[in-house]
Parts: structure tokens; C-alpha cells; sequence
């Protein structure tokens, strides 16, 4: 039972750092991506080989 007194507040602790980093990679806008890879998956022009 001892173990839980040092296991739980770190992996609380281990848990806000992983939530911090996620809130500054959303605020500094690593998620955003003006072109769209859904755009560009059905445009013909961005295809290597395109069906005949």
C-alpha cells in the first residue's frame, strides 16, 4: 500500500505535464494546416500516377 503513496501523485504529475505540452502545441498552431490533405487527395494535379 506504500507504493500507491509514491505511484499516484506521479502519474497525476506525468499526466498535467502531458496535458500542458498538448495546450501549447494546440495554441501554437502545430494541428493547423491551410491546405488540407483532404483537398489535396482528391486533386488530380498532387497524384504521381493518375488512373487513365
Amino acid at each position: 500500500m506504500s507504493v500507491l503513496t509514491y505511484l499516484i501523485p506521479i502519474s497525476l504529475i506525468l499526466g498535467a505535464v502531458g496535458l500542458a505540452a498538448f495546450i501549447y502545441t494546440v495554441r501554437s498552431n502545430q494541428y493547423d494546416d491551410p491546405e488540407g490533405d483532404a483537398r489535396r487527395i482528391l486533386s488530380d494535379e498532387w497524384d504521381d500516377k493518375p488512373r487513365p
